[in-house]
């Protein structure tokens, strides 16, 4: 016998499947979209319908943006000759809630990870290869690439990865001061620690 209608059902199993929410918090959710007004619940689709139709990649940073370019990389304030590579949107966050960088970002979208099936060609490296250098031709000014990778084994590797594969481009290649957890995670620390990971930043 079915204690909950279906529709209601679903959704809890359609909840369950993000990270961090269990079955608790699905149900909670999804008794909590029953109760709001038509409106609130009209936004709230409406939202959802968005994140999936409007959102595409940065065509100079792989970072999300709802337009060709982000609104990072489309600011002429922002120092494009200095690059910050991390490994996914939500690290941008992170170091842009510190307000101490003023250059611009390149998101991989994770790290080398043998383990798991991730190499270097389905990380966004090559990307950043072809964006140095052009930044490298068009001007004798000097391009500082920031590695902010997470400090753990896969990342660690993926930043040996890129110095090696830029060393060509002569450019200048720094690390995040070690203020960070080994095992951490950027999107998780806090902005001191972060602000100071990047003024103390060190040349590889």
């Amino acid at each position: 016998m079915r204690i909950l209608p279906k529709s209601i059902e679903k959704m809890i199993a359609e909840f369950s499947r993000l990270p961090g929410i269990g079955s608790k918090t699905a149900s909670r959710l999804t008794f909590y979209l029953l109760k709001v007004s038509p409106v609130q619940f009209g936004q709230f689709v409406e939202a959802v319908s968005g994140l999936k139709n409007n959102v595409q990649q940065c065509r100079q940073c792989c970072n999300m943006a709802e337009a060709e370019l982000c609104d990072i990389c489309k600011d002429s304030k922002r120092d494009k000759r200095l690059i910050c590579v991390v490994e996914d949107p939500l690290d941008v966050m992170a170091l842009e809630q510190t307000k101490s960088f003023t250059g611009t970002y390149h998101v991989l979208g994770g790290a080398i990870s043998p383990i798991d099936g991730v190499g270097p060609e389905q990380l966004k490296i090559a990307e950043l290869v072809e964006r140095v250098n052009a930044l490298r031709k068009d001007s004798s000014e000097s391009v500082e690439i920031i590695l902010a990778t997470n400090p753990s084994l896969e990342g660690d590797a993926t930043a040996m990865y890129i110095a090696r594969e830029l060393k060509p481009a002569q450019a200048k290649i720094t690390k995040l001061a070690r203020g960070i957890p080994v095992g951490g995670d950027l999107e998780y620390t806090d902005e001191q620690t972060l602000t100071d990971a990047i003024k103390n930043r060190k040349e590889i």
